[in-house]
């Protein structure tokens, strides 16, 4: 392993110019793969499309919910003449435009009820609409003010594509002649996630930035012991455009929460390339710069190196999770922190060659005098009363830890955005008036589903459903239209209800039926909580149990509905096996890179501040969420930063000394400042993302910056404890070995 950085600190130091070309065109291909970064959204980012339920969904959302754009009308009459014939104006001019297969509403339903026209009096309307069932009327106009139609988009649209469709959209509605009084906007979940999406790229971008600029800040302020202080955050920069450049040129697509890993890399870069120039200062003191880079290289470049291994262990332990978001948030942060790392050992020595990197000196910063001394103290302190120190710690730990199983799962992604966002009050609007825009979809499939039997069975478990499940406003299935095409009754024979079934216009049809073969029961409910949707999900699965369909005929609850219910329990089963896994993986690392009693000592505090970051929610109200729900593992990944150079330096002082209370005064008193720069160079940079108006980056921002604090505690105060704590069992064992088995100890040998 020597071997291998002493090749790197030969190549830096005797061919720097050849290194350097390198690095540039290595950049200029990351600045072209950067292009090629996409975001993914949809099903494939909550779960496996290949499993069985995913399969199904796919299925349900390409055949019977095709990305739909609700055409949201609203005037002081929604069922007007007048208003009608608008509506009636826009459906064909609608139908013709790019990626659009489909437009309905209560139109089609008043024309092919009318003899093809639209009725030209009020009185009239009133007879029509009377002939229309409630649950199919209320679908398309929940209120006398609030009229709607569905939109119908082609399946498998790229998220430009739905752009592109979207503002086609718009600009056709605008440049119609929108009668006084009306208004006319598109709302629904695909205008919802593109407005989303956009929102959120743009709030990402801006708080990285003032994140960075808040780091500046703080390196200004606490760096200032070193020569050229702002360096290591133009090497976080480089590393960011090597990541982006890779992950583009591998074609990865980073979803919403994969967004959340830049924050970690950022933070975790940083503290690379300060740990690389703090040793470089420090060395190159007292030593020539190529000798001071041969050390750092050698010394620090392991170090380092460990802890960044040990960090990717606890994201290695999220691919255990079945979310494909969180998997993809451990892929990217593991080649964000390889990255950043491989950036910081060649970028902090190579420039410090190229520029003939001169240090301050000793005593010319009484800050950092100051902060030395502070911490060597406090280690000491620590180091002499391990015993009730690591007795506090690890009660509040415990607490923790039990708490953290309460604390819920949030995935409603309505809650995630700012309540100002203009698709979020037009969809609110929707859902104060008509309960949840997304249904709860039931797949109807089997050898003939629109066999008489079929048809009636639909109709008698939607109105069960409805009489007895409160949080379910209406279901609608293609029994509704054949009653409302058959004079509000249901056909006595199979050729009566074929004859109806041809007058149900296609638009409408291709809605609920796919063929013979496959039906879907769409229910309409109040707006849920996560927790009540899982309830209502368990309940209608336990109703079809007991009110299953005729022979011949299976059903499933699907869509949406069932995947973020789904979501949840993965998300809660998978949280707690992830942390566990992350503590194995590192314990198992240690063991093989250090083999002796000191690989245990960083777990301690890494376990301390997962539970301390779970009393921290609980206190604050804060709730699991997509992007917070890998905490647990992410707070493993920074602890063990932070935690492992400590134990490094120990190690290598008590190479130095005997004894454990100086070892780790010179050892903290060493790399406390780089440790606690790094650390409040995170923390101060990614306070920027509290200030965001999205509560789902807010919160992300608010837990992150509390699992750094902590685990700066844990470093500074928790290692010291543990380290000689386990100095004082090691020599009791001796000393009993001695005593007993005669067995000289190690300083006697």
């Amino acid at each position: 392993m020597h071997s291998i950085f002493s090749v790197v600190a030969n190549l830096i130091v005797h061919r720097p110019g050849i290194l350097s070309k390198i690095i540039l065109v290595l950049m200029v291909v990351s600045l072209f793969g950067m292009t090629m970064v996409s975001m993914e959204t949809g099903t494939a980012t909550y779960m496996d499309v290949n499993s069985p339920e995913g399969v199904l969904i796919e299925h349900y959302t390409d055949t019977f919910s095709k990305e739909t754009v609700i055409l949201l009308v609203e005037s002081d009459d929604s069922t007007s003449p007048e208003l009608m014939q608008y509506i009636d104006t826009l459906e064909d001019p609608l139908r013709n435009l790019q990626y659009v297969t489909s437009v309905s509403s209560i139109v089609d339903v008043v024309k092919s009820l009318n003899n093809g026209v639209i009725p030209s009096s009020s009185g009239e309307m009133d007879e029509v609409l009377a002939k229309v069932p409630a649950n199919v009327k209320n679908g398309y106009v929940p209120s006398g003010m609030l009229n709607m139609g569905a939109i119908g988009l082609e399946a498998g649209l790229s998220e430009s594509q739905k752009s592109s469709a979207l503002s086609n959209l718009r600009k056709f509605i605008a440049s119609t002649n929108t009668p006084p009084g009306v208004s006319v906007k598109l709302t629904g979940s695909a205008a919802f996630d593109e407005e989303m999406g956009a929102a959120m790229g743009e709030s990402m971008g801006t708080l990285i930035m003032a994140a960075l600029v808040l780091m500046v800040i703080v390196m200004g302020l606490l760096f200032g012991y070193v020569n050229h202080r702002f360096l290591p955050v133009v090497i976080v920069a480089a590393g960011l455009i090597f990541t982006f450049g890779f992950i583009g040129l591998i074609g990865y697509k980073i979803s919403m929460a994969v967004i959340a890993a830049f924050p970690v890399m950022i933070g975790l870069g940083i503290d690379y390339a300060i740990q690389f120039q703090s040793r470089l200062e420090e060395e190159a003191r007292d030593h020539p710069l190529s000798e001071a880079v041969y050390i750092t290289i050698t010394k620090t470049g392991p170090a380092v190196m460990y802890a960044m291994l040990a960090t990717s262990m606890g994201f290695v332990a999220m691919y255990i999770s079945p979310v494909p978001m969180m998997q993809g948030f451990g892929l990217v942060s593991i080649i964000g922190v390889v990255t950043c790392y491989i950036t910081s050992l060649f970028g902090i020595p190579l420039i410090a060659v190229l520029i003939n990197y001169k240090a301050k000196g000793h005593g010319n910063s009484k800050q950092a005098a100051i902060v030395d001394s502070v911490l060597s103290k406090t280690a000491v302190w620590v180091a002499k009363r391990p015993v009730p120190v690591l007795l506090i710690v690890l009660l509040v730990a415990f607490i923790g830890i039990q708490l953290d199983s309460r604390i819920p799962v949030n995935t409603d992604e309505n809650s995630f955005v700012p309540p100002d966002m203009p698709s979020k009050t037009t969809l609110d609007k929707v859902t104060r008036t008509m309960g949840a825009t997304d249904t709860a979809p039931i797949v109807v499939h089997g050898s003939d589903v629109l066999t008489l039997d079929s048809v009636n069975w639909m109709k008698e478990f939607t109105d069960l459903e409805v009489r007895t499940r409160s949080k379910i406003t209406q279901g609608t299935s293609i029994a509704d239209y054949v009653t409302t095409y058959n004079n509000g009754v249901m056909p006595q024979t199979q050729s009566e209800l074929d004859t109806v079934l041809n007058k149900i216009p296609e638009d409408v049809k291709e809605s609920y039926v796919n063929g013979n073969n496959e039906a879907v029961i769409q229910f309409n409910t109040v707006k849920l909580t996560t927790t009540t949707q899982s309830d209502l999900k368990e309940d209608i699965e336990g109703d079809l149990k007991l009110y299953p369909p005729p022979p011949g005929i299976k059903s499933q609850v699907t869509g949406s509905f069932a995947m973020f219910t789904n979501l949840v329990n993965d998300i809660v089963e998978s949280k707690e096996l992830i942390t566990y896994t992350g503590f194995i993986l590192v314990v198992l690392f240690l063991a093989v890179v250090y083999r002796n009693v000191n690989a245990i000592t960083p777990i301690v505090p890494i376990a301390a501040v997962v539970g301390w970051n779970a009393v921290a929610m609980n206190l604050l109200g804060i709730d699991y969420n997509v992007m917070t729900a890998c905490l647990g593992s992410m707070t493993i990944g920074v602890a063990a930063e932070y935690t492992i150079l400590v134990m490094e330096r120990y190690i290598e002082e008590k190479e130095k000394t005997p004894d454990v209370i100086e070892a780790l005064k010179n050892s903290v008193s060493k790399i406390g400042s780089a440790i606690m720069v790094s650390g409040f160079a995170t923390f101060f940079g990614f306070s920027a993302l509290i200030l965001s108006t999205f509560p789902i980056i807010s919160d992300f921002g608010l837990t992150t910056i509390i699992a750094v604090l902590f685990s700066l505690i844990g470093a500074i105060v928790i290692m010291p404890a543990i380290l000689s704590f386990v100095d004082k069992i090691v020599h009791g064992v001796e000393e009993l070995e001695e005593e007993i088995l005669h067995i000289p100890t190690a300083n006697q040998k």
